[in-house]
């Protein structure tokens, strides 16, 4: 099967490359190499699939309709993975119409895609942060979703309805997977682990916006894979529209995270204490029945025992 994905040199991107290519799918990548963090990372990323037959990469925006209708016309994918995005939560809202035209219209022109060349299983990702500061928790799929408090997670809740749309019409059968918090070897440096650790390993003081009594439920890369193909399997088995949510289903507290690692270094981090931030929710918590029992979806990894593969990985990077 001939699996594109956009967004597919970043951080989940290119470990999704990664595993596709072991389990033998052809895999057509689109990342257009923005500058939000430095575009070598992903260079590096995708430098080792360069050669593999069964591996093509374009360099191309996913806003530019024209590029889109080539690849498409040339490729022919049978699938759509699509993880092209601008993300986090608090540039968006210094620059909202950015997201709107990468986030809305970048999903919107894949869509038509899929739509002209009649392709009928999509993979979409989502976010945690749809469900803002619900009070209910854990956070389940059929919450409302109707208060994004950032425009990031706006857009991520009108690529869903999008896709509602699009699986109506066009009975295009899709999974959108509302992730929880991915780290890992090769997570994005502006995020709050990789950040940390990078400051803590320069000594440099890290940013504590809060009390430290935030909480995430924090996934690790291997298990939203797993999440990530299981989706991709089981969108196949008829027309579907479902949402999941990929987490792990516990909390860790800002204070707990940062002193996990701290102990995984043998470092002490030095804090400067700021105000909560705007845009910033006070905790992710996934309810992940519907994933297990759907998907069979079964998250493995133990937040120390992922910070200790992360902080391996930074290490032999640093």
């Amino acid at each position: 099967m001939k699996v594109l994905i956009t967004g597919g040199a970043g951080f989940i991107g290119s470990h999704l490359t990664e595993k596709l290519l072991g389990l033998n799918y052809d895999v057509v990548c689109i990342d257009n190499f923005c500058d939000f963090y430095n575009p070598e990372i992903k260079e590096s990323n995708v430098y080792s699939f360069k050669n593999n037959p069964r591996y093509q990469l374009y360099r191309e925006d996913i806003r530019d309709l024209n590029k889109m209708d080539e690849i498409f016309k040339l490729e022919r994918p049978e699938m759509v993975v699509h993880l092209a995005a601008m993300a986090g939560v608090r540039p968006s809202i210094e620059n909202p119409l950015l997201y709107q035209a990468v986030n809305i219209e970048g999903t919107l022109n894949l869509l038509e895609m899929a739509k002209k060349y009649d392709l009928k299983n999509f993979v979409f990702a989502s976010s945690s942060s749809v469900y803002g500061n619900n009070e209910k928790v854990p956070f389940s799929e059929t919450d409302s979703v109707d208060n994004p408090i950032s425009p990031y997670a706006a857009t991520k809740k009108a690529g869903e309805l999008l896709c509602y749309n699009y699986h109506h019409l066009y009975k295009i059968s899709f999974a959108c997977l509302r992730f929880f918090t991915v780290y890992g070897p090769r997570q994005r440096p502006d995020l709050a682990i990789h950040k940390f650790t990078q400051l803590i390993l320069d000594k440099k003081s890290i940013q504590v916006f809060g009390d430290g009594s935030t909480q995430r439920d924090y996934t690790y890369i291997d298990d939203i894979l797993d999440g990530i193909v299981k989706s991709m399997g089981y969108i196949q088995t008829g027309l579907h529209y479902e949402i999941f949510n990929l987490g792990e289903s516990q909390t860790i507290s800002l204070k707990e995270m940062i002193e996990t690692i701290e102990n995984t270094l043998g470092m002490k981090a030095k804090k400067e204490v700021k105000p909560m931030q705007m845009g910033d929710v006070n905790r992710t918590f996934a309810n992940i029945s519907k994933s297990k029992k759907v998907l069979s979806y079964n998250p493995t990894t133990h937040f120390k025992d992922g910070i200790k593969k992360f902080v391996d990985w930074k290490l032999k990077n640093y």
